[in-house]
């Protein structure tokens, strides 16, 4: 970053997209219902009548319909690798996902120019999220990672206790959503969690906040610019966006002002000056004014940034810094932003393109099962990576890195 700033897929690979890879074994029965499934959907009907959903809808969508009990190890797991922070970018912002992002910007160029004139969100902003949550629609649909998302809602509605009342509303939005024309069951796919589309919707974000952006007389997540353009009118309400102000800058910063480093004071650009922050590489901190948070992930040694409020927009879509820091980063390299100027201590360039396909092809070829050889690290991949790494008595980390590379390329 300097200042502010469609390929095949394996049917098989599939991405983390929060960056959790969730791989459990699923349990058979609701972890606490009182009452059968189908006890529990009778009475549910009572929950869907007050909620204005005829029942007409009800049978329609709850006809034949079968609680997806593999939700609930989803929902209480644990991360199956830990990655470092330099890690988690690579992988994010890979040789593939900047190829397919950029041809995703030209072609959707005049809307991006469309978006930003309607609602003030940079197209950077916009192609991140893009990029983080569907690969740039290239897993709208695909089978292996979306599914029906009315088995899960109905799952985690009827045998979740710790967060029922929200499940329950969730499903219920599912139902109004068909009921207004927007979708149908077998159309609405998503994430285990009944996340939907391009940008990934729970259903009170498509009910609330979408915008049927392309005029056809229904609003969709699963167009284009159905879904850039609500979630613009989410980063805006939600995450409340300012137009015209950048997500935030890389700067250095001077071992007397590492203390402020944590992202908790908030300064104007100007006043972090006036205490030794310095544009990274040179230059001088533009938008003066701007109120900042200073934060440095990894310490003063590594990447450090002032971020706006624009940061913590993005942020609103997933709780976590790490998430909006690729996001911001993703859609500045996706326009030809270079990347950080400040190197992540002990960290190491990604693999190209052809180092990833050629990793993907070593590993099938030495029995580990990638679910392809595409160029992109989904979690087969990562696990194929892992389970070689044991074999040959390396950290099992998952991350196809060049010593995983080397040692694939020695034969061991």
């Amino acid at each position: 970053m300097q200042g502010f700033h469609r390929s095949v897929l394996s049917r098989r690979a599939m991405l983390a997209l929060a960056g959790a890879l969730v791989l459990p074994a699923a349990p058979t029965l609701a972890q606490s219902a009182n009452q059968s499934f189908d006890a529990w959907l009778r009475d549910f009907r009572a929950k869907a009548r007050a909620r204005g959903i005829s029942d007409e809808v009800y049978d329609r969508v709850t006809g034949g319909l079968k609680p997806d009990t593999s939700v609930y190890a989803k929902d209480r797991a644990q991360p199956e690798f830990r990655e470092e922070l330099w890690q988690y970018l690579n992988r994010r912002i890979s040789e593939w996902r900047l190829v397919t992002g950029r041809a995703a910007a030209k072609q959707n160029a005049a809307l991006l120019k469309r978006l930003n004139r309607d609602f003030g969100v940079e197209p950077d902003v916009l192609l991140g999220l893009w990029g983080m949550e569907s690969a740039f629609g290239e897993l709208v649909t695909d089978e292996d990672h979306m599914k029906p998302v009315f088995p899960s809602l109905a799952a985690l509605a009827w045998g979740e206790p710790r967060r029922r009342r929200y499940w329950e509303t969730e499903l219920l939005n599912a139902f109004a959503i068909v009921q207004r024309g927007w979708g149908t069951p077998d159309m609405m796919l998503g994430s285990w969690a009944g996340a939907m589309g391009h940008t990934q919707w729970m259903p009170e974000v498509w009910l609330n906040l979408g915008i049927d952006y392309d005029g056809d007389g229904r609003v969709s997540p699963y167009e284009v610019g159905d879904a850039l353009a609500g979630s613009s009118r989410y980063l805006i309400k939600r995450g409340k966006y300012q137009a015209g102000l950048p997500w935030g800058l890389e700067v250095t910063v001077p071992a007397s002002a590492a203390r402020y480093a944590d992202a908790q004071s908030v300064r104007t650009v100007a006043e972090w000056g006036k205490l030794g922050v310095t544009a990274a590489g040179g230059g001088r901190l533009t938008h003066a004014a701007a109120r900042t948070r200073l934060w440095a992930p990894v310490g003063i040694e590594g990447p450090s940034f002032l971020l706006t409020q624009n940061f913590y927009a993005v942020r609103s879509y997933n709780p976590s810094m790490n998430y909006a820091l690729a996001v911001c980063h993703l859609g500045d390299r996706v326009l030809g932003g270079e990347g950080f100027i400040t190197p992540f201590p002990g960290g190491e360039r990604t693999l190209t393109l052809a180092e990833i396909q050629e990793v993907q092809k070593r590993l099938t070829a030495a029995g580990f099962d990638t679910g392809g050889v595409d160029g992109r690290v989904g979690n087969l991949t990562m696990r194929a990576v892992a389970n070689f790494q044991r074999r040959s008595g390396m950290k099992p980390d998952g991350y196809a890195g060049l010593d995983v590379l080397a040692a694939l390329r020695k034969g061991r």
